[in-house]
């Protein structure tokens, strides 16, 4: 028994970590998108992901996106003859080329990757229960068996309480921005304004140029008294480890809701709103006050929909 780990994207490798040191067995096999956010987290993966055959595949975007996915789908194909599993995020490829024979698991919390879900032939999808199912239309048709599990993808590898009490002045502030090349990025991102960077001490871990271990990531988070950032992954990992986050999107997504619903520090900016910036500023001195929800057991149920 193999199973195939799809890892499109540096989210990917965190959430799959976990699950993978809990299931994996030697002769398993990794697809890799070829991205260098994700080549530096498998490069630097020793003590996070175990070592296992990896083969690149290139992502399928921007000019010559059909042939990168063509191509993609034999090398995927190829590597993956002698699966009975693969385990997916958000990534359709493997799905339509895996042994018909094979299980197919498709993950996913982004509700308008609408290309993607129309795409993916799983056997299985896994969603969170705050999955809003009138966005993700072409997925929520598919004939297969539907699971969800109780909290965001965060849950599964990150873990609570470890934010700093105090503020520093000025403020630490983590800034990430995206280059905007993804599939849905150039209907959601927005622009962040350089004067909303005066003022404070950024550490900037734009995408594509974060010098430091990539697994390093979330630490450095944990050690932020805030985050500004355009991307609703790293936002969403902020406040779960209850670091306030301006996230400067248009992006709709179930887990931003629960997170907003839950009293987590949240603050979305889907325009250049100063009142935002203003209340995620007051935000920073309020940690101390958060009432944090439980911590649902989201790991635990991952690794049992996804084992044998």
């Amino acid at each position: 028994m193999s199973t195939g780990w799809v890892i499109d994207h540096p989210a990917h490798a965190r959430l799959l970590a976990p699950i993978m040191r809990e299931l994996s067995k030697p002769n398993d096999v990794i697809i890799a998108c070829e991205r260098h956010e994700v080549r530096e987290m498998l490069e630097h993966g020793d003590g996070h992901l175990p070592r296992r055959r990896t083969v690149w595949v290139p992502r399928p975007v921007g000019k010559g996106r059909f042939r990168k996915a063509w191509k993609r789908s034999r090398v995927s194909k190829k590597a993956l003859k002698s699966v009975n599993k693969v385990v997916s995020v958000g990534a359709p490829i493997e799905l339509r080329v895996a042994p018909r024979k094979a299980r197919r698991i498709y993950i996913t919390d982004t509700e308008i990757n609408h290309t993607a879900h129309k795409l993916a032939k799983p056997t299985d999808v896994i969603i969170p229960t705050h999955f809003i199912d009138s966005l993700a239309s072409p997925l929520m048709k598919k004939k297969c068996e539907f699971h969800r599990i109780d909290g965001l993808h965060g849950h599964v590898h990150l873990h609570p309480h470890m934010r700093p009490m105090s503020v520093c002045q000025p403020p630490k502030v983590l800034v990430r921005r995206l280059i905007g090349n993804g599939i849905h990025d150039s209907e959601e991102i927005t622009s962040i304004p350089e004067d909303w960077l005066e003022g404070i001490d950024v550490t900037n871990a734009d995408e594509n140029q974060y010098e430091h271990n990539p697994w390093d990531l979330t630490t450095i988070i944990s050690q932020m008294n805030g985050v500004i950032t355009q991307s609703v992954t790293l936002a969403s990992e902020a406040v779960l480890l209850g670091v306030p986050a301006l996230l400067v999107s248009k992006a709709r997504r179930g887990f931003l809701d629960r997170l907003v619903n839950d009293g987590y520090p949240l603050f979305i900016a889907k325009e250049a709103d100063e009142s935002i910036l203003a209340a995620w500023l007051a935000g920073l001195h309020l940690t101390d006050a958060l009432e944090e929800p439980d911590w649902p057991n989201t790991r635990s149920e991952l690794i049992n929909l996804i084992k044998d």
